[in-house]
């Protein structure tokens, strides 16, 4: 971590070398009042289960819980299941709805199963726009296991009405007619964010923003959250190298699309076969945006929020540089910080708890080695005095798990191995950081040097 920042490094980077600033901009460069925001998904998303696929109108009265769902979860569609998976895919936590699994039910139904995530029975919470499908699912296996609502179709049907609808709210306007109408309830308004991005043009920074937003949306967002607090341009167009609108991201990194050119006096669109150049269109393809424009794709530093949508697709199919936002990540670290003395205490524990473990295993070895008998008392003394520390701990785990969420515990982790999210952000984004601002509060020339990481035999 570079100091004084909440900038994160997994590969060196070196910003100096950055000519290009790449921005996503919903929840990138335009923050949300998140919960707000899902929570008028949630209420969208069930009017339109009633009105568009007949389900009983009861489920209006659900009501939304922005802390039943984390990022990086899993939803089994096929038994009404929320899952949270370690790195490798194994589960670590496991709802059935709203009901937590005990290991023994979780070992029944999954054994040793590692989750494929090809398998589209499995569905994963990537982003914070999938925090209200979560919390829906969950809500809807609840009331598919009543009696009053057998009606309900199935589980899978219910996982995919719910990414149907959502989808569809998205698309028909529902979603972002509610934001427009309400930008002061919905939109954060940030100078600091936008004084960063002209001291990043002081320094030769080239700044574009690649969204799948609409232009009018884009406009809008803009002209509400940037132009205000401009000191050195007049408006958004003038801070920005290019937009590009409608990008059908992951597609627009990996799919030969063509540039459309809109006029942002009215917002109309002209077919463009020429080269790039600085300006406003829509739709278009990474390889035609950096040959145009003259990039090298490591002189690219690209930033979004959307792990597969921004992150996955641009580090397999582009050479650009990632950076990814997790909001989520602030309140962690804060957790983290507090969490420190119980860690402590946990790992202290461990220590005495593996050496009275060693003094077991070698007691009893030697007892087969050796033909001879085993203190009886000797032994029932060292278990007692390991599960004595096995109690303490699991207090100290509980009260540790009190500072994050009640159900899934850290997003980064599972238990104390990486969650399966941590392991995507690991593999995939070479900076990550809790919003924009971080990046921008640190110098135009930072140089984010990844630390050197032990191998478990390197670790004493």
């Amino acid at each position: 971590m570079a100091a004084r920042t909440r900038v994160f490094v997994n590969r060196t980077l070196n910003l100096k070398k950055i000519k290009y600033l790449g921005l996503d901009m919903d929840h990138t460069l335009i923050r949300y009042n998140t919960e707000k925001f899902e929570g008028f998904v949630h209420k969208s998303v069930l009017e339109k289960l009633v009105s568009l696929k007949n389900y009983p109108s009861s489920i209006k009265n659900l009501k939304f819980d922005f802390h039943m769902a984390i990022r990086g979860l899993v939803i089994d569609s096929r038994h009404g299941n929320i899952l949270k998976l370690n790195r490798y895919g194994s589960i670590r936590v496991s709802y059935h709805g709203t009901r937590k699994i005990d290991f023994a039910e979780q070992q029944k139904l999954y054994k040793n199963t590692y989750i494929d995530l090809s398998d589209r029975s499995y569905r994963p919470i990537d982003t914070t726009f999938s925090l209200s499908v979560a919390s829906l699912f969950a809500q809807l296996v609840d009331l598919k296991d009543t009696k009053e609502t057998k009606t309900l179709p199935g589980y899978d049907v219910l996982c995919s009405d719910v990414l149907e609808v959502v989808d569809l709210a998205h698309k028909d306007g529902t979603l972002k007619g509610e934001v427009k109408n309400n930008l002061d309830q919905y939109i954060i308004k940030d100078p600091h964010t936008v004084a960063g991005l002209e001291r990043f043009i002081d320094h030769d920074k080239k700044i574009f923003i690649l969204t799948n937003s609409d232009f009018m949306y884009t406009k809008l967002l803009l002209d509400y959250a940037i132009n205000p607090f401009l000191k050195n341009h007049k408006s958004w167009q003038d801070l920005f190298e290019v937009v590009i609108t409608f990008a059908q991201k992951p597609r627009f990194f990996n799919d030969n699309l063509k540039f459309l050119k809109i006029n942002p006096k009215d917002g109309t669109m002209t077919n463009y076969e020429e080269k790039v150049v600085p300006g406003i269109y829509q739709g278009g393809s990474a390889e035609s945006l950096v040959e145009d424009l003259g990039m090298a794709g490591d002189e690219i530093l690209y930033v979004g929020d959307h792990i597969y949508g921004d992150i996955l697709r641009l580090k397999k199919d582009q050479a650009w540089r990632t950076g990814l936002v997790v909001e989520e990540l602030g309140e962690e670290v804060d957790a983290n910080k507090k969490s420190d003395p119980l860690q402590s205490d946990i790992d202290e524990l461990m220590i005495k708890k593996e050496k009275l473990e060693d003094e077991y295993v070698h007691l009893t070895t030697l007892a087969v080695d050796l033909s001879k008998p085993v203190d009886d008392d000797v032994i029932d003394k060292i278990q007692k005095e390991i599960s004595g520390m096995d109690s303490q701990i699991a207090a100290l785990i509980r009260d540790q798990q009190k500072l994050y969420n009640p159900r899934w515990g850290r997003v980064f982790r599972a238990g104390n191995e990486e969650s399966l999210f941590a392991h995507q952000v690991d593999r995939f984004a070479c900076i990550y950081m809790p919003c924009l601002n971080d990046l921008l509060e640190c110098s135009p020339r930072s140089y984010f040097r990844a630390k050197r990481r032990p191998l478990a035999h390197e670790i004493a």
